[in-house]
């Protein structure tokens, strides 16, 4: 009976082995999924003066009309420069690195039908406005490479938008958990702080008067006019 407990019996080194390489096996499972998860709520704190983007925010909504008439001006101090996704070279970088600029961000995705509707608009309104104070920044949230997204683009004949994207989902899931995105399309107007100054869901025409009018009177108040 001893003899055949010592045939089946693991070494105590042995053991000590298995228990160590089960132990780096969930370290990096717990890794992988953190990257996934790409922006955690705690990363995107409300550290910052946007005083003025709340101020901002009760000026503009007289202008929510026709087009944009479900742009929503927010009266909560958010802060969201470090809200973070891939640049059109394919390294990270977040709103920070629009530091100065008033911009208009919008999360699509191919798989999304208005979306893929409202993009030419998009880009027209790029065309038309953009300058060193207002870009139109599109982050594209397919998951999987950049290859499908890029060839929508190039197949509509988008030309002026660069291409901004996030295949974790992690912008979407993290501007979810804030109350600033309900589904797709989901956009923000950001001052120049990286503050929220109001957020539409649902899909609009960017490239008519009453988007520009809007815009317009934000960068002027932002004295980028």
């Amino acid at each position: 009976m001893s003899t055949e407990k010592k045939k089946t019996a693991f070494p105590a080194r042995v053991i000590g082995i298995i228990v160590l390489l089960v132990v780096a096996a969930g370290a990096v499972g717990v890794y992988v999924n953190g990257m996934r998860s790409g922006n955690l709520p705690s990363e995107i704190a409300d550290n910052a003066d946007c005083s003025a983007a709340v101020t901002l925010a009760s000026r503009l909504q007289d202008l929510a009309v026709g087009d944009i008439a479900a742009m929503t001006s927010i009266d909560t101090p958010t802060h969201l420069a470090s809200l973070s996704f891939k640049g059109p070279d394919g390294n990270v970088m977040s709103l920070g690195n629009f530091g100065g600029k008033t911009v208009l961000v919008n999360l699509w995705a191919t798989w999304c039908v208005p979306c893929r509707t409202e993009m030419p608009a998009l880009d027209a309104l790029q065309a038309d406005m953009g300058s060193d104070a207002f870009e139109v920044v599109t982050i594209n949230i397919d998951q999987g490479d950049d290859s499908k997204p890029k060839a929508f683009l190039k197949e509509i004949g988008v030309s002026d938008l660069a291409f901004y994207s996030d295949n974790s989902m992690g912008v979407f899931n993290t501007l979810k958990k804030q109350g600033n995105a309900v589904g797709l399309p989901a956009t923000l107007l950001i001052d120049r702080n990286g503050c929220l100054v109001s957020r539409m869901f649902g899909p609009a025409h960017w490239s008519g008067d009453d988007a520009k009018t809007y815009l317009k009177q934000a960068l002027e108040a932002n004295g980028q006019a």
